[in-house]
């Protein structure tokens, strides 16, 4: 019986334990990946935590997953061995509920989380949809695309997708493992890109991912210093703070959105008067399918985005996962599971 080196949580609030399991076989239309890298998300905090109902322990966490296809199962005719592939939170979906046929694969009625339906990649091999499957591009490194796969596509997605125009002004909330990526998109799709967050030490950093103004809110009030600009036409949510999210909707422009991104339980708070002057609106945002995933991944490499990254082997788990959980990370956590190929 051949055996793989993981991580896993056996049970809700456990800790993260270093075991041996048997090598996973891939299913009709299901290929193993042998994983090189698996970025640490807060969305993990899930399966840490058991924050996630049905969720079945032992499970290995992990959803920001990088490497090449070891084998394929049966009925598996557009994917082969070697080919290097994602998998994001998006772990495959049905094709037959209402959403599915309309191609919203995203809303699929029975669609799949990776590492929470199903053993993710916190582990030398992984089993996985061909549904699930994105395709990575040459000019990148498995440690480089792991946290585009789930803070890049829901960025990158959430802006193509926001109805903003070249020119616009669009402001980020938030100078974190979303939000650094998220500047580095509004300016490469054209942008006037306004980086929001408290205190200076992160101006010049925003500045040098691509904002075009910052905004301290320490110093000044955020939607009048947004309404001198003509007002925002998108604002981008990344930090999971409510209060700070419900300052921002009177910074919006006629017609303006706020996509929220940064996922908190608290409720935000908006009076009906602060959406019907100027027809404002607020939206929620979660990512993405494969597709769009790859479409991610391309623009991506296009454009030169790139994120920034703390590496650590899968034996330091642990020390990686609080290291993210209390916001240390500049500004995203990845496991190297194995050597680059």
């Amino acid at each position: 019986m051949a055996l793989m080196k993981a991580a896993q949580i056996s049970y809700p609030g456990g800790e993260f334990q270093l075991v041996e399991r048997e090598i996973p076989e891939p299913q009709s239309h299901q290929v193993r990946v042998r994983v090189e890298a698996c970025g640490i998300c807060h969305g993990d905090v899930f399966v840490k935590e058991g924050l996630f109902p049905g969720i079945r322990y032992p499970r290995i966490p992990g959803h920001e997953i990088a490497g090449y296809i070891d084998k394929v199962g049966k009925n598996v005719t557009a994917w082969s061995t070697g080919q290097r592939v994602g998998v994001g939170w998006h772990g495959g979906h049905c094709f037959e509920c209402k959403p599915c046929l309309q191609g919203d694969f995203s809303n699929c009625q029975n669609s799949l989380i990776t590492g929470i339906d199903f053993d993710g990649g916190y582990a030398e091999y992984m089993v996985v949809s061909t549904s699930a499957l994105t395709k990575i591009p040459q000019d990148f490194n498995s440690l480089e695309v792991a946290p585009l796969l789930c803070a890049g596509i829901a960025t990158f997605n959430a802006l193509r997708n926001s109805g903003a125009q070249g020119g616009d002004v669009v402001a980020v909330q938030g100078i974190g493992g979303l939000g650094h990526l998220a500047i580095q998109y509004a300016q490469k799709l054209g942008f006037r890109v306004v980086a929001i967050s408290r205190g200076q030490d992160k101006k010049k950093l925003a500045m040098e991912l691509g904002a075009s103004d910052y905004i301290d809110t320490e110093s000044v009030e955020v939607s009048q210093t947004l309404q001198s600009m003509g007002g925002a036409k998108v604002i981008l949510a990344t930090a999971p703070n409510s209060k700070a999210i419900s300052t921002l909707v009177d910074g919006l422009s006629v017609n303006g959105k706020l996509l929220i991104l940064g996922a908190t339980p608290q409720p935000i708070e908006v009076s009906p008067l602060q959406l019907i002057k100027g027809r404002k609106s607020i939206q929620g945002w979660h990512g993405g399918h494969a597709q769009d995933a790859e479409e991610s991944l391309n623009f991506s490499a296009l454009a030169g985005i790139r994120p920034k990254i703390e590496v650590f082997p899968l034996e330091q788990v642990s020390q990686a996962y609080q290291q993210m959980l209390h916001n240390r990370a500049r500004f995203r956590v990845v496991l190297q599971i194995a050597a680059l190929s």
